[in-house]
């Protein structure tokens, strides 16, 4: 075994280079005994701890590690001159500097790495190593196959590693010693963590007032060179710490300019959203391109349905300017079952805490209910502008649990199964853009229901509970065609692990909190059917029938 060390330490110095997106998490220095001069030992590790509530995936990277023995002790001195170099960059500098005695130190470790050189160059003549002196000048090319876990602690943030981005042992040491602390988080262990470092330990006090000052520590000590993440931990479900140099954090970006796209979407929406209110040209969607003139009669439907969307969209914009959360640019999806599926948002920037992202999610369900939920009972309460409306079988109110149960409470007797029924057309133009808000309430993916989820019950719960809505949507989907549609769509778009917050931990206000309940009932109230019978007698021959 002893025989493989100098070959060992330029493979795994050749295998730092090739991995540059893992850590190298230790280095080991023995020295042997009776003047056979020192070896050095790499040990690589690589881990990646998933932070997002997902499993990492996992992929096998094949590095081609040139090695080729050196009598001389040439390459010890490369490996301790990388080491002194990366010991020695800008970033320890600058921790240095700020306890006085960069200058010092510096001349110091070249006195002992001056030294340290002389004695390895004077032994380097007469040492062998079990047989290593007759292996000299024949280089051989060592594939090694390591089998890794990749996986970024920020979805939707595009992370740069290189070497020169990773935080340095001495700033490291720093974060323990003056940064964390005992009325703060009490380091216990940390590990590489990317591009930074997960830390360990016990938080005190409350985690929000805690937040606040390890920020301003860490403020104070680096400016804004690093990032600070207070999340749970999915593993043993306790907190944990992460920092994260801010130039390797970078938003996604896209091929094609975002207002494009969004203009293109919003277009065949509006297209959607005429053809969804003419039932002539539902029948026949070909027919479409040679009556556009029939498009016209779709106006009003598309205006109001375009309306509850449009306030919906105001709502997350209101509650993002106020809780300084940057998003981009809406994209409408189009569905010709029901005009619009409404829109998908990104959030740019890191979400401070899940409070903020509460109030973000559940401000556009909120006011897209509102005024759906207003126009609705002026369109059972108003009679038709023409006199006639629109003549439905009332059956059709059996699809919703709560317009079923509003009609039968607004109209009474006058609502029978089997029997024609003239409403104003506002009834169905309103249940439509109700329908796009409950389907944006689901509590899956990054849905705003799946977001409103995730900031009252954390990660875990919510993971769990988009799960089970999505198998629960799979099976709907094999009896409804909107059901599959959106299925699909979540499965491709909006499936992923909602972006890690700032703090995780603190829970939202109770009133926040009934907000979100109330929005996930009343989505899953749009979308269950009335299960009784409008007319009464009908439940009493069903009696007389058993």
């Amino acid at each position: 075994m002893s025989s493989s060390l100098p070959s060992q330490a330029a493979a795994a110095a050749a295998a730092y280079g090739c991995f540059h997106r893992f850590l190298l998490a230790s280095r080991t220095l023995p020295s042997r005994s009776g003047g056979a001069g020192r070896a050095r030992s790499l040990t690589l590790t690589l881990r990646s701890l998933p932070l997002v509530g997902h499993r990492p995936r996992s992929r096998r990277v094949a590095c081609q590690a040139m090695t080729e023995t050196d009598p001389e002790g040439n390459g010890d001195d490369e490996e301790k001159e990388e080491f002194r170099n990366d010991a020695s960059s800008p970033s320890v500098d600058s921790a240095a500097e700020q306890n006085g005695s960069a200058e010092s130190d510096s001349n110091i470790d070249n006195k002992k790495d001056e030294t340290s050189n002389a004695e390895l160059l004077g032994s380097s003549d007469t040492q062998n190593i079990d047989g290593d002196a007759t292996a000299t000048n024949d280089t051989q090319e060592n594939v090694e196959v390591v089998e890794v876990a990749s996986g970024s602690p920020l979805p939707g943030m595009r992370q740069q590693l290189d070497d020169s981005v990773r935080i340095p042992k001495a700033t490291i040491d720093i974060l323990k010693d003056q940064v964390f602390g005992f009325d703060t988080f009490f380091v216990t262990s940390q590990e590489p963590y990317e591009g930074g470092v997960l830390f360990k330990g016990n938080l005190r006090g409350k985690p929000a007032k805690s937040f606040e000052k390890i920020t301003n520590r860490l403020q104070n000590k680096f400016g804004d060179e690093y990032k600070l993440f207070l999340l749970v931990n999915p593993e043993d479900e306790k907190p944990v710490a992460v920092v994260i140099p801010r130039q390797t954090l970078q938003p996604e970006t896209t091929a094609v300019p975002e207002w494009f796209a969004a203009a293109a979407f919003g277009l065949v929406t509006i297209f959607t959203l005429l053809l969804r209110n003419v039932p002539v040209l539902q029948n026949n969607l070909l027919s479409t391109f040679d009556n556009l003139e029939l498009l016209k009669d779709g106006l009003s439907g598309a205006l109001v349905t375009g309306l509850i969307i449009g306030v919906h969209e105001i709502g997350h914009i209101l509650a993002a300017r106020d809780s300084g959360i940057k998003l981009g640019v809406p994209y409408f999806v189009p569905s010709w079952q029901i005009g619009s599926f409404g829109a998908i948002t990104r959030i740019v920037n890191i979400v401070r805490n899940r409070e903020d992202l509460l109030k973000l999610a559940a401000a556009g369900p909120l006011a897209g209910f509102s005024l759906g939920f207003v126009l609705l009972l002026l369109g059972f309460i108003l009679p038709p502008s023409d006199g006639l409306g629109l003549v439905i079988d009332p059956t059709v109110f059996h699809e919703s649990f709560l317009v079923g149960g509003l009609a039968k409470l607004l109209l009474g007797d006058a609502l029978k199964e089997g029997t024609q029924l003239s409403i104003n057309p506002l009834v169905l133009w309103a249940w439509a853009g109700l329908l796009i808000n409950a389907i944006n309430s689901i509590p899956a993916g990054q849905l705003d229901g799946g977001r409103v989820a995730f900031a009252m019950w954390g990660r875990k719960i919510s993971a769990r509970l988009s799960s089970v809505t999505i198998g629960l949507l799979g099976i709907s989907a094999l009896f409804s065609d909107v059901a599959f549609y959106w299925v699909v769509l979540i499965f491709f778009l909006q499936r992923g692990p909602i972006a890690p917050l700032s703090e995780e931990i603190t829970d939202p206000e109770n009133n926040y909190i009934s907000i979100g309940v109330t929005i996930l009932l009343l989505g899953l109230l749009v979308c269950l059917p009335y299960p009784f019978p409008f007319d009464p007698s009908q439940l009493t021959n069903l009696d007389f029938d058993l």
